[in-house]
Protein backbone atom coordinates (compact mmCIF):
# COMPACT_ATOMS: atom_id res chain seq x y z
CA UNK A 1 0.00 0.00 0.00
CA UNK A 2 1.16 3.36 -0.70
CA UNK A 3 2.41 5.66 1.55
CA UNK A 4 0.43 9.11 2.66
CA UNK A 5 2.95 10.97 0.91
CA UNK A 6 3.41 8.46 -2.14
CA UNK A 7 -0.82 9.38 -2.23
CA UNK A 8 0.16 12.70 -2.05
CA UNK A 9 3.05 12.75 -4.48
CA UNK A 10 0.96 10.20 -7.20
CA UNK A 11 -2.30 13.01 -6.95
CA UNK A 12 0.14 15.81 -7.59
CA UNK A 13 1.24 14.45 -10.75
CA UNK A 14 -1.89 13.57 -11.65
CA UNK A 15 -3.37 17.05 -11.60
CA UNK A 16 -0.10 17.81 -13.88
CA UNK A 17 -0.70 15.40 -16.45
CA UNK A 18 -2.63 17.19 -19.02
CA UNK A 19 -0.19 20.34 -19.50
CA UNK A 20 3.16 18.86 -18.34
CA UNK A 21 4.93 18.14 -21.06
CA UNK A 22 3.97 22.69 -21.57
CA UNK A 23 6.25 22.90 -18.43
CA UNK A 24 8.50 20.16 -18.85
CA UNK A 25 10.90 21.23 -21.24
CA UNK A 26 14.59 20.39 -19.16
CA UNK A 27 12.35 16.91 -18.50
CA UNK A 28 12.58 16.75 -22.51
CA UNK A 29 16.16 17.20 -22.48
CA UNK A 30 17.13 14.91 -19.89
CA UNK A 31 15.15 12.11 -21.13
CA UNK A 32 16.59 12.43 -24.86
CA UNK A 33 20.56 12.50 -22.90
CA UNK A 34 19.30 9.33 -21.18
CA UNK A 35 18.19 7.74 -24.04
CA UNK A 36 21.37 8.51 -25.92
CA UNK A 37 23.85 7.49 -23.17
CA UNK A 38 21.98 4.03 -23.22
CA UNK A 39 21.64 4.11 -27.16
CA UNK A 40 24.79 1.89 -27.45
CA UNK A 41 22.70 -0.82 -25.58
CA UNK A 42 22.36 -3.86 -28.39
CA UNK A 43 19.23 -5.59 -28.03
CA UNK A 44 18.18 -8.98 -29.21
CA UNK A 45 14.43 -8.65 -30.54
CA UNK A 46 11.92 -9.57 -27.64
CA UNK A 47 14.43 -8.14 -25.21
CA UNK A 48 12.59 -6.89 -22.15
CA UNK A 49 12.82 -3.02 -21.40
CA UNK A 50 11.48 -1.51 -18.15
CA UNK A 51 10.59 2.03 -17.69
CA UNK A 52 10.53 3.61 -13.83
CA UNK A 53 8.47 7.00 -13.75
CA UNK A 54 6.85 7.38 -18.10
CA UNK A 55 5.30 10.39 -17.27
CA UNK A 56 3.59 11.68 -20.29
CA UNK A 57 5.97 9.20 -22.59
CA UNK A 58 8.82 11.46 -22.76
CA UNK A 59 11.49 9.11 -22.12
CA UNK A 60 9.15 6.14 -23.38
CA UNK A 61 8.94 7.81 -27.00
CA UNK A 62 13.06 7.89 -27.30
CA UNK A 63 12.92 4.29 -25.83
CA UNK A 64 10.42 3.22 -28.22
CA UNK A 65 12.04 4.60 -31.43
CA UNK A 66 15.53 3.55 -30.46
CA UNK A 67 14.42 -0.19 -29.65
CA UNK A 68 11.34 -1.18 -31.45
CA UNK A 69 11.63 -4.84 -31.20
CA UNK A 70 11.71 -5.10 -27.80
CA UNK A 71 8.66 -5.78 -25.23
CA UNK A 72 8.52 -3.07 -23.28
CA UNK A 73 6.81 -2.18 -20.18
CA UNK A 74 6.16 1.65 -18.91
CA UNK A 75 5.18 2.52 -15.13
CA UNK A 76 4.53 5.32 -13.02
CA UNK A 77 2.73 5.80 -9.93
CA UNK A 78 -0.05 8.26 -11.11
CA UNK A 79 -2.43 6.79 -13.52
CA UNK A 80 -3.39 9.56 -15.25
CA UNK A 81 -0.08 9.77 -15.97
CA UNK A 82 -0.26 6.31 -17.74
CA UNK A 83 -3.63 7.58 -19.43
CA UNK A 84 -1.49 10.11 -21.02
CA UNK A 85 1.61 7.81 -22.18
CA UNK A 86 -1.62 5.22 -23.42
CA UNK A 87 -3.04 7.72 -25.77
CA UNK A 88 0.31 8.09 -27.55
CA UNK A 89 -0.41 4.53 -29.10
CA UNK A 90 3.26 3.72 -28.14
CA UNK A 91 3.04 -0.24 -28.45
CA UNK A 92 3.79 -0.58 -25.11
CA UNK A 93 2.65 -2.74 -22.12
CA UNK A 94 1.53 0.11 -19.07
CA UNK A 95 1.11 -0.41 -15.74
CA UNK A 96 0.25 1.65 -12.73
CA UNK A 97 3.56 1.34 -10.01
CA UNK A 98 5.60 2.35 -7.18
CA UNK A 99 8.93 2.21 -8.99
CA UNK A 100 10.30 2.18 -5.71
CA UNK A 101 8.38 -1.45 -4.98
CA UNK A 102 8.44 -2.93 -8.10
CA UNK A 103 5.48 -5.45 -9.51
CA UNK A 104 8.13 -7.94 -10.66
CA UNK A 105 10.68 -10.29 -8.90
CA UNK A 106 13.42 -12.35 -10.09
CA UNK A 107 15.50 -11.42 -13.42
CA UNK A 108 13.06 -10.32 -15.63
CA UNK A 109 14.61 -7.12 -17.56
CA UNK A 110 17.82 -6.33 -20.02
CA UNK A 111 17.00 -2.99 -19.92
CA UNK A 112 15.79 -0.40 -17.18
CA UNK A 113 15.27 2.94 -17.80
CA UNK A 114 14.44 5.97 -15.43
CA UNK A 115 14.46 9.58 -15.91
CA UNK A 116 13.87 12.32 -12.93
CA UNK A 117 12.10 9.82 -10.87
CA UNK A 118 14.25 8.70 -8.25
CA UNK A 119 14.33 11.92 -6.18
CA UNK A 120 11.07 10.77 -5.40
CA UNK A 121 12.07 7.44 -3.60
CA UNK A 122 12.21 7.39 0.30
CA UNK A 123 15.21 5.19 0.26
CA UNK A 124 17.47 5.22 -3.07
CA UNK A 125 20.33 3.13 -2.13
CA UNK A 126 17.51 0.38 -1.10
CA UNK A 127 15.70 0.97 -4.16
CA UNK A 128 18.79 0.61 -6.65
CA UNK A 129 19.13 -2.92 -5.00
CA UNK A 130 15.84 -4.00 -5.65
CA UNK A 131 16.05 -2.83 -9.76
CA UNK A 132 19.33 -4.53 -10.00
CA UNK A 133 17.69 -7.60 -9.03
CA UNK A 134 15.28 -7.32 -11.51
CA UNK A 135 18.28 -7.35 -14.09
CA UNK A 136 19.25 -10.03 -16.20
CA UNK A 137 22.79 -11.31 -16.89
CA UNK A 138 24.62 -8.26 -18.53
CA UNK A 139 21.49 -6.28 -18.28
CA UNK A 140 21.91 -2.29 -17.28
CA UNK A 141 20.12 0.00 -15.49
CA UNK A 142 20.49 3.81 -16.53
CA UNK A 143 18.76 6.39 -14.35
CA UNK A 144 19.07 10.28 -14.22
CA UNK A 145 17.35 12.23 -10.96
CA UNK A 146 17.99 15.04 -9.04
CA UNK A 147 21.48 16.33 -7.92
CA UNK A 148 22.05 18.63 -4.75
CA UNK A 149 23.08 21.79 -6.85
CA UNK A 150 19.57 21.69 -8.40
CA UNK A 151 17.95 25.40 -7.89
CA UNK A 152 21.00 26.59 -5.98
CA UNK A 153 20.00 30.58 -5.89
CA UNK A 154 16.24 29.77 -5.28
CA UNK A 155 17.75 27.63 -1.93
CA UNK A 156 19.98 30.33 -1.48
CA UNK A 157 17.34 32.87 -1.12
CA UNK A 158 15.60 31.14 1.57
CA UNK A 159 18.49 31.14 3.78
CA UNK A 160 18.91 34.72 3.52
CA UNK A 161 16.03 34.74 4.90
CA UNK A 162 17.25 32.40 7.66
CA UNK A 163 14.40 29.51 6.50
CA UNK A 164 14.43 26.00 4.83
CA UNK A 165 12.67 25.59 1.68
CA UNK A 166 10.15 22.50 1.02
CA UNK A 167 13.05 20.36 -1.53
CA UNK A 168 14.44 17.75 -0.62
CA UNK A 169 18.30 17.39 0.27
CA UNK A 170 19.37 16.01 -3.01
CA UNK A 171 22.25 13.65 -3.07
CA UNK A 172 26.05 15.30 -4.86
CA UNK A 173 27.47 13.52 -7.13
CA UNK A 174 29.85 12.01 -4.44
CA UNK A 175 26.96 11.00 -2.63
CA UNK A 176 25.76 8.83 -5.55
CA UNK A 177 29.08 7.11 -6.48
CA UNK A 178 28.84 5.83 -2.76
CA UNK A 179 25.81 4.42 -3.37
CA UNK A 180 26.83 2.92 -6.64
CA UNK A 181 29.80 1.52 -5.17
CA UNK A 182 28.82 -2.00 -3.94
CA UNK A 183 27.75 -2.82 -7.66
CA UNK A 184 31.18 -3.86 -9.45
CA UNK A 185 29.86 -2.40 -12.81
CA UNK A 186 29.33 0.96 -12.39
CA UNK A 187 29.64 4.86 -12.77
CA UNK A 188 27.93 8.21 -12.21
CA UNK A 189 28.08 11.49 -13.73
CA UNK A 190 26.05 15.29 -13.84
CA UNK A 191 25.12 18.27 -15.87
CA UNK A 192 23.46 21.06 -15.29
CA UNK A 193 20.76 22.36 -17.33
CA UNK A 194 19.32 26.04 -16.86
CA UNK A 195 15.62 27.16 -16.90
CA UNK A 196 14.06 29.30 -19.27
CA UNK A 197 11.78 30.98 -16.45
CA UNK A 198 12.40 34.16 -14.69
CA UNK A 199 11.69 34.74 -11.30
CA UNK A 200 10.62 33.66 -8.17
CA UNK A 201 6.77 33.36 -9.30
CA UNK A 202 7.71 31.44 -12.64
CA UNK A 203 9.35 29.80 -10.25
CA UNK A 204 6.37 28.14 -8.37
CA UNK A 205 4.44 27.67 -11.53
CA UNK A 206 6.86 25.82 -13.37
CA UNK A 207 6.99 23.23 -9.92
CA UNK A 208 3.03 23.01 -10.15
CA UNK A 209 2.67 22.96 -13.92
CA UNK A 210 5.07 19.70 -13.57
CA UNK A 211 3.63 18.32 -10.46
CA UNK A 212 6.75 18.49 -8.37
CA UNK A 213 5.46 20.49 -5.59
CA UNK A 214 5.43 18.14 -2.66
CA UNK A 215 7.97 19.37 -0.33
CA UNK A 216 9.86 17.43 1.99
CA UNK A 217 8.13 15.26 5.09
CA UNK A 218 9.51 17.63 7.86
CA UNK A 219 8.82 21.20 5.45
CA UNK A 220 7.27 23.65 8.06
CA UNK A 221 4.86 25.97 5.48
CA UNK A 222 5.97 29.61 5.74
CA UNK A 223 3.47 32.30 5.89
CA UNK A 224 2.76 34.59 2.76
CA UNK A 225 5.26 38.12 4.34
CA UNK A 226 8.18 35.55 4.15
CA UNK A 227 7.27 33.80 0.56
CA UNK A 228 7.06 37.56 -0.63
CA UNK A 229 10.51 38.42 0.79
CA UNK A 230 12.21 35.15 -0.43
CA UNK A 231 10.35 35.87 -4.12
CA UNK A 232 12.06 39.35 -4.02
CA UNK A 233 15.59 38.35 -2.59
CA UNK A 234 15.62 35.54 -5.25
CA UNK A 235 14.29 38.34 -8.31
CA UNK A 236 16.95 40.96 -7.04
CA UNK A 237 19.26 38.52 -7.12
CA UNK A 238 19.10 37.90 -11.25
CA UNK A 239 15.91 35.43 -10.73
CA UNK A 240 17.37 32.94 -12.38
CA UNK A 241 18.45 29.17 -11.22
CA UNK A 242 18.32 25.49 -12.86
CA UNK A 243 18.91 21.76 -12.86
CA UNK A 244 21.85 19.47 -11.03
CA UNK A 245 21.24 16.10 -13.00
CA UNK A 246 23.09 12.98 -12.17
CA UNK A 247 23.12 10.23 -14.66
CA UNK A 248 23.97 6.42 -13.47
CA UNK A 249 24.51 3.33 -14.88
CA UNK A 250 24.83 0.05 -13.62
CA UNK A 251 25.24 -3.18 -15.10
CA UNK A 252 24.40 -6.68 -13.60
CA UNK A 253 28.02 -9.29 -13.73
Amino acid sequence: MASARKARIGAAFAAAAEGYEASAGVQRIVARHLAEMAGHERLEPGAQILEIGCGTGLLTREIRQRWPDAKFTATDLAPAMIAATARQGLAVRLLAMDGEAPAFEGPWFNLILSSLTFQWFDDLPAALARLYSLLRPHGSLYFATMGAESFASWRAAYAEEGVAPGLPAYPSLADLRAMLSPFGDAFACEAHYPLDERGGQALIRHFRGIGAHIPRPDYHPLGPAVMRRIIARFDAAGGKTGYHVLFGRIIYD
